[in-house]
């Protein structure tokens, strides 16, 4: 009993030490997920040895920690965004991924030493996005509701979906007719929960106005009936044996259905137990089974899977963003950022590498390898996605736009460029200095997200003329324009 609560206690000094140390980032440029799976990582059995994570007790909590995270995820998703036309992209783009990893292992890892046996994992593992990582990046900054929010959630969704179900059909002993079998059961399942959810909400009247009414009592009875629909299907998809994620989806799903609307109170509590404890542990445990001196054993491995990744999923998201209609016009950086999102892969390849590794499939040093560089992923992306917000209004494209038409000398674009740059920089900065005296978070994802929120505009995409920045303005008629305030000055004067 010792080791389990000192597992416990260093899990949640982690958890306190990892908000601030991401709160010291400048700009808030590296969230806290990060900190607290490298933390769980350092602590862990391959660290510091402070964290068990193959005790009962640890394990059992950090399982219910990834069961809210996918309630909530699937909870915020539009069920009909994935049946409609970007859905119907985002699956095909899946589909291209999974046969490009085909084509990757055969041609690429195969030369690494990897057996026929274990191609199907590896090119599962390489269409996986983290969706439940991702959700609570997207709500620290701010960006549900974007475009970039909503593609990452039809892509990012179906990306943690559809490997799971490829896992149930092309991992398993079981054959392909009970496996088909069994998640007609699991769906069945489901629905009856749903029917009967909705049969209470609707006709219980005396049951639905006591949950309405005591909602904010001390017994909390709404809470307890979520926590009792997702503890419920989690145990569903065990007796099915398909992975845990599939039923927290679900129970999100439902959810929703029962609150098409949304329910604010039911949110902030779902928040604050999902948030304050169970959120947290899930990534500290995921991190402490990383053996981070074994992967540094084999870069060619890590880095290799790290570009599988950005080929197979990154490049395949950005082309299906490009031929879809309604994503067609998204600019490059938010092209950008949806597809460095869906890249990012870690709870899922824990799940492929753990279940390779005891069927044989996988060495424990392969898999090891694998899972570390999918933890790499949650550290390079969101990195890499605040510093778009630099490199945008510096703009390159616009920059070599203007002196491939010679409209200005190339020193004279360069300081033009540069002196909009410092503006904008000095913006941002005003902008979260305000922000931060309020006692609120601020992240460069979310100015970029949102420059309208706090009267900004971006100087190279849509904007009102006055807030035209010099790089944007061809040099002749910003010249034209200070001769006609030099004169307008004169003649006040």
């Amino acid at each position: 009993m010792a080791e389990i609560y000192y597992s416990l206690v260093t899990i949640l000094l982690v958890t306190v030490a990892s908000p601030f140390v991401a709160s010291l980032v400048p700009g808030r440029a590296v969230p806290e997920v990060v900190f607290l799976v490298f933390g769980g990582a350092i602590c862990g059995k391959f660290g510091l040895a402070g964290i068990n994570p193959d005790l009962e007790p640890v394990k059992l909590i950090a399982d219910l920690g990834m069961g809210f995270l996918f309630l909530k995820a699937g909870y915020e998703i539009d069920t009909r965004d994935l049946l409609g036309r970007t859905g119907a992209h985002a699956a095909g783009s899946w589909l291209v991924s999974l046969g490009l990893g085909f084509a990757v292992v055969a041609l690429v890892f195969s030369k690494l030493g990897f057996g026929q046996s274990s191609w199907v994992a590896l090119a599962i593992c390489m269409t996986t996005t983290a969706y439940g990582t991702l959700a609570p990046i997207m709500h620290d900054r701010r960006l549900q509701g974007t475009r970039v929010g909503k593609a990452v959630d039809v892509y990012g969704s179906l990306g943690e979906i559809l490997p799971v179900l490829a896992m149930a059909f092309l991992l398993s002993s079981r054959s392909l007719a009970r496996t088909g079998a069994l998640l007609l059961a699991f769906v069945l399942v489901c629905l009856a929960v749903y029917l009967l959810s909705s049969k209470v909400r609707d006709g219980g009247r005396r049951f639905r106005r006591f949950l309405v009414e005591n909602a904010g009592s001390s017994s909390q009875p709404l809470m307890r009936l979520v926590v009792l629909l997702l503890v419920f299907l989690l145990f569903a998809t065990t007796v099915f044996q398909f992975d845990a994620a599939l039923g927290a989806f679900a129970a999100g799903f439902i959810l929703r259905a029962l609150f098409p609307n949304g329910s604010e109170p039911l949110e902030q509590k779902i928040d604050v137990i999902s948030n304050s404890f169970f959120q947290p542990v899930f990534f500290v445990v995921s991190g402490a089974s990383l053996d981070l001196a074994a992967a540094t054993r084999d870069l060619p491995l890590l880095l290799g899977f790290i570009l599988a990744l950005v080929v197979v999923r990154g490049f395949v998201v950005a082309a299906s963003l490009k031929a879809d209609p309604s994503t067609r016009d998204m600019d490059w950086h938010e092209v950008f950022s949806t597809s460095a999102y869906c890249t990012m892969a870690l709870p899922l390849i824990v799940a492929i590498t753990s279940l390779a590794r005891d069927g044989g499939l996988l060495s424990a040093t392969a898999a090891s390898v694998l899972v570390t560089s999918a933890a790499l992923t949650v550290l390079i992306v969101p990195t890499i996605t605040s510093f778009v917000r630099v490199v945008e209004e510096v703009a390159p494209a616009s920059a070599a736009h203007q002196i491939a038409r010679h409209e200005a000398p190339l020193e004279q674009v360069l300081h033009d460029h540069l002196d909009t740059f410092h503006e904008r920089q000095q913006a941002f900065h005003d902008v979260r200095r305000s922000v931060h005296r309020e006692g609120r978070r601020f992240s460069s994802a979310e100015y970029f997200a949102h420059p309208h929120e706090h009267g900004l505009h971006h100087p190279h995409g849509e904007h009102r003329p006055q807030d035209a920045c010099r790089a944007c303005v061809p040099r002749d008629e910003r010249a034209a324009g200070e001769k006609d305030a030099a004169d307008r000055g004169g003649a006040r004067s």
